[in-house]
C-alpha cells in the first residue's frame, strides 16, 4: 500500500472526527477502574495447557495462545496453513487436555452429510417388530476435529451449519441436541492447494476465529529435528474437566467492559463495511464485504478472555487489539484492487483500526 494512500486516508478520517458523534478515544491505561475482586482461576488454566503442549509442540506460542483464547471463549476455530505445519497435531493434542468427548472427522470429497450427523436404520426385533433406530454420527461429541474441512464439497460442509450455530442436528424431521460444550476445531489448506473448495461465507462466519499457521523459525526447526534423536515422554495429562471449563466461562463472563470500549469495538467492526457511513476511505477502496454483527459479539467475548488470561477483571485496549485480526480476517472480503496491491486482510484490519 502506498504511503500516500494511507496518509490521505488518515487525513480524511481526521476531518470526519470532529463531526462524528460516535468517535471515542480509549484511555491509555485502562477502560474502567479495576475491580478489587481477583479472578478466581487467574492464569492457571492457560499455564497448564501451555505447559502440557510444550511436550509435543515446538514454538508457535502466539498461535497457541490465540487458540486457547478461542477455546476458553467457547468459540469454533478455523486453523489455516500449508500441509506439514502441525495443524492437526495442535488440535489433536489440545483435545487430549480436556476431559471431554472427542471425535475426529477426516473430510474427503466423497464424505456425505449422513457420515457426519448419522442416519436411521430399520431395527427388527421379535417382540416389538420393526422400528427406526437412530445411529449417531461422529458429530455427537464435545470437541470435533474437522480435519481438512475444505476438501469436501459445500453440501457436506453445510451439514455443520446447524450444529455450529444452534448445537442441534436434524435428520428425517427429528431434532437432536448436542451435549455442551460443543466445539469445532477445523483445519484447512489454502485454496491454492489442489483438491480444495472455498468454504461458504455462512459457514466461515460461524467460526469465532481464524488462525494462520506459518513456517517455524530457524531455531524452532532445529529443535524439531533434534527431537527425532531424543527419547522423550510425550504423554499428555488432562488439565481441565467439564466442570472446570464451565466455571472458567462463568468467570470470563464477569469481565467488565466500559461503554467507550464497547463503542470502539462496534465502530471497528462497522468500519470494515464499505457501505457504512463510518467506513474510512481505505475500506471503500479495498473491501467488498465487511464483518457481520456476529463479529461484534465474538470480538467482545475474545477481549474478555484475553483480559481474563492477564488476571484482570476489566478490558483494556491491548486486549481488543490482540484478538481483532483473528476474529475479523475471515469475515472480510478483499476486492481485486487489494489483490493487485498485494494487500492481505491483516494489513487492512490494522490500517482500519488506526483510523478509529
Amino acid at each position: 500500500m502506498s504511503k500516500l494512500l494511507v496518509t490521505a486516508s488518515r487525513k480524511k478520517s481526521k476531518k470526519k472526527r470532529g463531526n462524528d458523534s460516535l468517535k471515542t478515544t480509549l484511555p491509555r491505561k485502562s477502560l474502567i477502574k479495576p475491580s478489587l475482586e481477583k479472578m478466581p482461576f487467574k492464569r492457571k488454566p492457560f499455564l497448564n495447557i501451555a505447559s502440557e503442549m510444550e511436550n509435543v509442540l515446538v514454538g508457535q506460542k502466539a498461535i497457541l495462545t490465540e487458540i486457547i483464547i478461542s477455546l476458553l471463549s467457547g468459540g469454533h476455530i478455523l486453523i489455516n496453513g500449508l500441509p506439514g505445519l502441525a495443524k492437526t497435531l495442535i488440535v489433536k493434542n489440545l483435545a487430549k487436555l480436556f476431559d471431554l468427548a472427542y471425535n475426529r472427522i477426516q473430510f474427503t470429497p466423497d464424505l456425505m452429510p449422513a457420515d457426519l450427523i448419522g442416519y436411521e436404520i430399520i431395527d427388527e426385533k421379535p417382540k416389538s417388530g420393526r422400528t427406526l433406530k437412530f445411529i449417531q454420527g461422529p458429530i455427537f461429541a464435545q470437541i470435533i476435529l474437522a480435519d481438512e474441512i475444505n476438501r469436501s464439497p459445500a453440501k457436506t460442509q453445510a451439514a455443520l451449519l446447524e450444529a455450529m450455530e444452534e448445537n442441534n442436528v436434524t435428520i428425517m424431521g427429528k431434532t437432536y441436541t448436542l451435549e455442551q460444550p460443543f466445539l469445532v476445531m477445523a483445519t484447512q489448506n489454502p485454496l491454492e492447494q489442489k483438491g480444495t473448495y472455498e468454504l461458504p461465507e455462512a459457514e466461515l462466519d460461524r467460526f469465532m476465529s481464524m488462525i494462520n499457521i506459518t513456517y517455524p523459525s530457524y531455531e524452532d526447526e532445529v529443535l524439531i529435528a533434534e527431537r527425532l534423536f531424543k527419547k522423550e515422554n510425550n504423554h499428555l495429562s488432562k488439565v481441565l474437566t467439564k466442570k472446570d471449563y464451565f466455571r472458567i466461562q462463568k468467570d470470563i463472563s464477569n469481565v467488565k467492559i466500559a461503554p467507550e470500549a464497547l463503542t470502539w469495538i462496534v465502530r471497528l467492526v462497522r468500519s470494515t463495511r464499505p457501505q457504512d457511513a463510518v467506513a474510512p476511505e481505505i475500506t471503500k477502496q479495498y473491501l467488498e464485504v465487511g464483518a457481520s454483527v456476529r463479529a461484534t459479539q465474538n470480538l467482545s467475548r475474545a477481549a474478555q478472555t484475553a483480559a481474563y488470561l492477564e488476571e484482570r477483571s476489566y478490558i483494556e485496549k491491548p486486549d481488543i487489539l490482540r484478538v481483532m485480526k483473528m476474529i475479523l480476517r475471515h469475515r472480510i472480503r478483499l476486492n481485486y484492487e487489494a489483490d493487485a496491491d498485494n494487500l492481505n486482510a491483516d494489513t487492512l484490519i490494522e490500517e482500519i483500526a488506526k483510523t478509529i
